[in-house]
């Protein structure tokens, strides 16, 4: 079992277990470690404690989300958090397949792939020379249904299996890994997605929810200037094509339920407890 499959086993773990708030040992001996080796490779690799995340998982979660509600509501008219937001100021750039584009369905672009270890499993990066056009959970699916995908989507293209080329997307996203190689800055993150108007509208509203904030889908909707429209931005969350990138795990039902997630549930869980635990040093007193 290599590094990252530990971190995911162990956090598919904790979200099973948050009601009985699991020891370290006890976690520890899932991933057959030492308790001390075992918080070294948990801090080295998903950027916080066992505890934080375990923290994040319960009570926390809770109160964070009750804040980040009342946050978002009472900023929606300005569509979300935006100045707040790192990945939709400073790292993440969207843009829309064009109409000429579409109608080439990918006539001469090379679209690189590759198959890269998270602590939240394994995720296929694809890029064509604009950015990336698809980041996605492997085990949700399979690698050859999620690439049978990307052919239907662009049918004139070559697939190339370049995983040096695509390896960034992932790095710039968990730096504290072992295995980086290279350090991409926040600008070097581009997005080449193709949908209607109304779901790029809404891929780009999910950019202005900061990291370790929520938002429900009728707030996105508000925010659009369509209150009326809830179900179908939840439709357009559903095809998002960019796991991570674009946060769609970021959003919830307006009864704070976790509501559905393209790459499971359980995945959606630990994402937001990931991301709730490092923007809320308090949770671990030192």
């Amino acid at each position: 079992m290599n590094d990252y499959a530990r971190i995911e086993k162990a956090m598919s773990y904790m979200v099973a277990n948050a009601a009985s708030q699991p020891s370290l040992e006890t976690v520890a001996a899932q991933v057959h470690l030492s308790a001390y080796h075992f918080q070294r490779l948990f801090c080295r690799y998903a950027g916080i404690s066992p505890k934080r995340f375990l923290q994040a998982l319960t009570l926390e979660r809770g109160k964070q989300l009750i804040a980040s509600s009342e946050s978002l509501t009472n900023t929606v008219h300005a569509l979300g958090l935006s100045g707040g937001s790192r990945l939709y100021d400073h790292f993440v750039q969207l843009e829309a397949v064009t109409p000429g584009e579409f109608k080439r369905q990918g006539e001469g672009v090379e679209i690189a792939y590759g198959v890269h270890p998270t602590p939240f499993g394994e995720i296929l990066v694809a890029m064509t020379p604009r950015g990336i056009c698809r980041m996605a959970f492997v085990a949700s699916t399979s690698q050859e249904a999620l690439l049978a995908e990307l052919v239907k989507q662009w049918p004139r293209s070559t697939l190339c299996h370049r995983p040096d080329a695509t390896r960034y997307a992932v790095e710039a996203l968990f730096t504290t890994s072992a295995e980086t190689t290279t350090k991409a800055t926040p600008a070097t993150l581009s997005l080449h997605v193709s949908g209607t108007n109304f779901q790029i509208a809404v891929w780009r509203a999910l950019l202005t929810i900061p990291e370790g904030q929520l938002a429900s889908y009728s707030q996105i909707a508000q925010a659009l200037g369509m209150p009326k429209s809830s179900r179908a931005v939840g439709n357009a969350v559903g095809a998002n094509p960019i796991a991570l990138l674009i946060p769609c795990h970021r959003v919830i039902q307006q009864s704070g339920a976790l509501g559905g997630y393209r790459w499971g549930i359980e995945t959606k869980q630990q994402l937001q407890a990931w991301e709730a635990a490092q923007h809320s040093p308090q949770l671990e007193p030192h």
